[in-house]
């Protein structure tokens, strides 16, 4: 995938598209509660993928991984940049004070978790998302858990475990280094990203 992009391969990213915008777009709506914001962070980062297919190193993780990453920090700016403007034009009430910079700080760093969390949840192996599932959102213990799956006590104690382990990473991750989003043409004929619509909250938005 990465060669075909870097040769210009327009089809290589419509397969990118489809696999990955869906996700792409989720995790930003995550970050920003706004479809408007999602979509346009999801064009951005599909510009972004075709103007440096080589900045993916394989043996830094999944192809999915790096556009969750390019997805995260490059939605989390946008709702720094947001939220500062708004500081701003609430301004003339008074000076930011170190209390509303550290308000700022915790909401950015609670999206950035909350989007985070969601990506390791949906990314796991199936058998520990299913035992996190039944535990966390059912409210079953861990006896309940091994009989809704089939499997021992201690079994479901240890996907439980594992689970979680994953899970606590989201509040240990650390900023991705800034990347260029602005899509500068590589040529008179250089595609666009597919008009198909991703799927995000409440109803699809087209690109």
């Amino acid at each position: 995938m990465q060669q075909r992009l870097a040769r210009g391969e327009a089809a290589a990213l419509g397969e990118l598209y489809d696999r990955f915008a869906s996700l792409v777009h989720s995790l930003a709506y995550r970050v920003l509660d706004d479809e408007h914001a999602a979509d346009r962070i999801t064009r951005e980062v599909f510009g972004y993928i075709w103007e440096h297919p080589d900045s993916y190193d394989p043996k830094q993780g999944s192809l999915r991984s790096w556009v969750a990453g390019i997805t995260r920090h490059q939605a989390v700016q946008r709702l720094r940049q947001t939220e500062s403007d708004s500081a701003r034009d609430q301004g003339a009430e008074g000076p930011v004070t170190a209390e509303s910079e550290r308000e700022l700080e915790r909401k950015i760093h609670e999206a950035s978790t909350a989007a985070r969390a969601d990506y390791i949840v949906t990314s796991m192996p199936a058998p520990l998302r299913e035992a996190l599932e039944l535990a966390y959102f059912q409210r079953r213990d861990y006896r309940q858990t091994a009989a809704d799956l089939g499997v021992t006590e201690d079994e479901a104690r240890r996907r439980l475990r594992l689970g979680l382990q994953l899970l606590s990473t989201a509040h240990n991750h650390q900023a991705l280094p800034a990347v260029p989003m602005r899509r500068a043409a590589r040529g008179p004929h250089a595609p666009r990203p597919p008009h198909s619509a991703p799927p995000g909250p409440g109803h699809g938005r087209s690109l």
